[in-house]
């Protein structure tokens, strides 16, 4: 997958002719999948994204928890099959762009034959630019624009919002059928409490600088070891939360491995989460919780295996 870093870059003639869809893509989900299946049909994919995100940039105390990091970002494009990326330096002067600017950017600088928007797509200062205003800057080129409706899985349009909302309550079963794949974040694996240990259930300590983490609970999840050779999925259990039963402190996320022999200290890894188990609780004592341990990997070592293709 080529990348480049900003528009400018790829008005080199490399792209002349494609099919470029225009979004955010955060969490790569069913909606823009759909986009870039629209795409598929015109000419080779590419991807034009912005980099801050421009909530971070125009409301950033507004700005959402993005779903995924910009590595993990490019990573799902190009699993998706898209072709090229452009990543578009977003800054508060790019925010001043007009729609007749960023037409002949596409138009004229990237030379997209196709253009692929979603339904309610707008772009230019102050929104001015809308997917009529954007058909007809196409049809002055002989260009075309395909717009793409909403997507919808059980009567709720696919969104990032929409999947946010999910994983902030702890819902990442519903995340997971709108991302089209369970919700995911990568860490370090830090040095913890050792507490688990204690009571007979080591746990890794994730330090993640992913956004977006779902409620506090416990949760049955697959880890992988990322650049590892032969690296396979494990099942496991992770909670999620502040260790009430301890006297409480900073959210952590901590995974416990089945059946796993080895060192993770220093290791990359990536949690998929499956399903919540139940939410966080206090134990009256290190015992009663160490038996409420052994139901949640049971109900864990279930989930994973209902997850197994």
């Amino acid at each position: 997958m080529k990348l480049f870093s900003s528009i400018q870059e790829a008005s080199d003639g490399s792209l002349a002719g494609c099919a470029i869809c225009l979004g955010n893509f955060d969490g790569v989900h069913l909606g823009h999948q759909a986009l870039f299946a629209q795409a598929r049909q015109h000419g080779p994919v590419v991807a034009l994204t912005f980099n801050p995100h421009p909530g971070k940039v125009l409301q950033p105390q507004l700005a959402p928890r993005l779903i995924v990091s910009q590595p993990r970002k490019l990573e799902l494009l190009e699993a998706a099959g898209v072709e090229a990326v452009i990543v578009q330096p977003f800054s508060t002067e790019y925010a001043r762009t007009t729609p007749e600017v960023f037409e002949a950017s596409l138009f004229d600088g990237v030379r997209a034959r196709t253009v692929v928007v979603g339904y309610d797509f707008t772009y230019g200062v102050k929104r001015a630019g809308t997917v009529p205003t954007l058909e007809v800057a196409a049809a002055t080129r002989g260009a075309q624009v395909k717009m793409v409706s909403a997507v919808s899985l059980e009567g709720v349009v696919v969104s990032s919002s929409k999947i946010r909302e999910y994983v902030l309550e702890g819902r990442v079963e519903a995340a997971a059928r709108l991302l089209g794949r369970p919700f995911d974040l990568d860490g370090l694996v830090v040095p913890g409490a050792g507490r688990g240990r204690t009571i007979g259930f080591p746990t890794a300590n994730i330090d993640t600088t992913n956004e977006l983490r779902p409620a506090a609970g416990v949760y049955a999840i697959k880890v992988l070891v990322l650049a590892e050779a032969g690296a396979r999925w494990h099942g496991g259990a992770a909670n999620i939360g502040v260790k009430p039963t301890f006297g409480g402190g900073e959210v952590t996320v901590e995974a416990h491995l089945f059946d796993f022999t080895g060192d993770l200290y220093g290791k990359r890894l990536r949690v998929q989460f499956l399903e919540r188990l139940r939410a966080e609780k206090r134990f009256g004592s290190a015992s009663e919780l160490s038996s409420q341990i052994g139901r949640d990997l049971e109900a864990a070592r279930a989930s994973v295996a209902r997850s197994l293709p």
